[in-house]
Formats: structure tokens, C-alpha cells, sequence
């Protein structure tokens, strides 16, 4: 993943670890090397995971309004985290064949 595009409101999926294969939103860039992320369920906003960035995956979806509440420092609810993915499923799940 390109160091620069890990951005906060970032939708990732991790690649490595025992979150393997989760959906995870980025909610603090550490440094070139290490982002802070959460999932709201198991990873909730008062313990974000340290993750490096090379090991995730960039889903290319990003919440805006996410994204500008927590650089305004608002507070972020566990709550808003898990509606924010569930929305993300919603608008990318494959039509039904029946």
C-alpha cells in the first residue's frame, strides 16, 4: 500500500495477524509506518489497534464525515464506527441471483 493514500476515515482490511481479513477504518496516522484502527465491535475508539501499514489492505472507501469529525476532534461513538462499515457492506454487496 502506498504510505501516502492511508488516510484517516480509510476503510482497510487487514492482512496480517489475528484480524486477518477484517474491515477496519483508520482513525490516526502514527507516523510513515504505524496507523491506529478500529472496527467499533472487538476494536473499539478507546482502544484503537496499532497496525503497520504494510499490513493492510486499502479498501479505497473513505467516510467524509467521518473522516472530518474525528480530525475535529469530536467525539466518535463504537455506535457511528459500525453503522459507518454497515453502510459500506450495504452499498457494496453483490446483487442476489435467484
Amino acid at each position: 500500500m502506498e504510505l501516502k493514500r492511508c488516510k484517516i476515515g480509510e476503510f482497510v482490511i487487514s492482512r496480517a495477524g489475528r484480524d486477518k481479513g477484517k474491515l477496519l477504518i483508520v482513525v490516526e496516522r502514527v507516523d510513515d509506518t504505524f496507523v491506529r484502527v478500529v472496527d467499533g465491535d472487538l476494536r473499539r475508539m478507546n482502544h484503537p489497534k496499532l497496525k503497520k501499514i504494510m499490513h493492510l489492505n486499502l479498501v479505497n472507501y473513505k467516510d467524509e464525515a467521518l473522516a472530518k469529525a474525528i480530525e475535529s476532534g469530536e467525539t466518535i461513538t463504537d455506535h457511528s464506527i459500525r453503522k459507518s462499515i454497515e453502510n459500506y457492506r450495504n452499498v457494496t454487496k453483490p446483487p442476489r441471483r435467484e
